[in-house]
């Protein structure tokens, strides 16, 4: 028995963390009954620091068995098998079922979202650490999706891509921000600002000019912007700072090395 396995009373204690809301939480929208979420902190796991200790991630450099022993209690919480991507930064959006194949046979798919429809057996699963997870469904219940939607993400069309993907009207969709970089720590060079800006002036609104060519940027903003291009308008949460929130959020802007949380979607 390695030092990742638990005896039974310690796996009792495990599958009772979903009573702690410091462990486990969900999003809080008018989402239909057949929709479930699941956000993770960085509470509840086993991993070591630099990544305790609940890391879902695999590739941060963690040991891969705490990583599979923390992916395991995750997914005591989940009803659907958790689709993890292999998340680049792209605008990519994949059906979660295809993910799912693709992570057991030992490579999972290179994309930042993904979507399921009602009767197909899949969670939709997206790791953050300051970029910001969306949670989307319709009001119908017929189809879920996830994105990854950091900076570069939002400005390729992560989200129009994933809101296309579902093929449902927009205006029946439900979007959901969750925890992410929050807008007094997301410090950004003028690079950024261009990305955006100079395409979209209504940007200019997510952005605060703190001097020397440097912006404070509101990354929910930017989103809810990104949403409303989609013709999404029914958007909740956008509160949480990864950065600030130290105890509750891994944030790799403010440590660099660290663990990843998950942010999952499923129906039933």
């Amino acid at each position: 028995m390695n030092q990742w396995d638990m005896n039974q009373w310690d796996m009792n204690q495990a599958l009772g963390l979903n009573q702690n809301k410091n462990v486990f939480f969900n999003a809080q929208w008018p989402a239909p009954a057949s929709v479930h979420t699941l956000f993770t902190t960085r509470q509840g796991g086993v991993s070591q620091p630099p990544f305790s200790s609940l890391n879902v991630g695999a590739h941060v450099g963690d040991n891969a068995d705490a990583v599979q022993h923390n992916r395991a209690l995750v997914q005591q919480q989940v009803a659907k098998p958790l689709a993890y991507l292999n998340q680049v930064h792209s605008a990519d959006v994949i059906n979660a079922v295809s993910a799912l194949t693709a992570l057991q046979s030992g490579t999972p798919a290179n994309a930042d979202a993904s979507f399921c429809h009602r009767g197909e057996s899949a969670a939709c699963a997206i790791m953050t650490a300051d970029c910001l997870p969306v949670l989307l469904c319709d009001r119908a219940g017929t189809v879920v999706a996830a994105a990854h939607a950091g900076w570069r993400g939002l400005a390729n069309r992560v989200l129009q891509n994933t809101v296309e993907a579902m093929q449902v009207n927009p205006l029946e969709i439900l979007a959901y921000l969750g925890p992410a970089i929050g807008p007094e720590a997301f410090e950004v060079g003028a690079e950024v600002w261009e990305v955006f800006c100079l395409k979209q002036p209504k940007a200019q609104t997510a952005f605060t000019d703190i001097g020397n060519e440097h912006y404070l940027a509101d990354i929910y903003a930017l989103a809810r912007l990104a949403l409303a291009d989609a013709g999404v308008h029914q958007v909740y949460g956008g509160t949480e700072c990864t950065v600030l929130q130290r105890e509750r959020y891994f944030s790799y802007r403010r440590d660099g090395k660290t663990g990843r949380m998950l942010s999952a979607i499923w129906l039933e």
